[in-house]
């Protein structure tokens, strides 16, 4: 079996996301029932974001949002787990990304301010790029 901190910021990303899920349909479903949206309507997005209340939305659009950037991190995440090197630094930073995948999930369905989500996902690109220049570093040295 694999040992690995790193293994902790990938299981945390992931109950998140699933929350997010949660949430998502919490604040959806009811605001669907009470537009009179059929179910069958919502296979077209663009409906629902002309129907439904912004804010409703803004759960959907980050919980699509958790599905894009952080598989590049759950891949690199388990290449370094896997080559022996998702302690220490690698997984501060992985926490640091998750951390600020977080943050920019709780700004997004919240506020929604543009700059700050941009800042914020700005910054988890940063750490990304480090453990994927890590890995790169680990996997070509040889």
């Amino acid at each position: 079996m694999i040992q690995s901190q790193i293994l902790q910021p990938i299981v945390v990303l992931l109950a998140w996301t699933m929350i997010m899920w949660l949430w998502m349909y919490a604040t959806r479903i009811p605001a669907m029932s009470k537009a009179g949206i059929d179910p069958n309507d919502a296979r077209r997005t663009k409906a629902l974001d002309e129907t439904l209340p912004a804010e409703v939305q803004w759960k959907a659009h980050n919980y699509n949002h958790l599905h894009e950037a952080p598989t590049v991190f759950y891949a690199v995440a388990l290449v370094l787990a896997i080559l022996g090197l998702g302690d220490g630094m690698n997984a501060l930073i992985a926490w640091i990304y998750v951390g600020l995948r977080i943050i920019h999930s709780l700004v997004q369905a919240t506020a929604n301010v543009v700059m700050v989500r941009f800042v914020l996902y700005a910054l988890s690109s940063v750490a990304l790029i480090a453990l994927v220049f890590n890995a790169a570093s680990a996997v070509f040295a040889a």
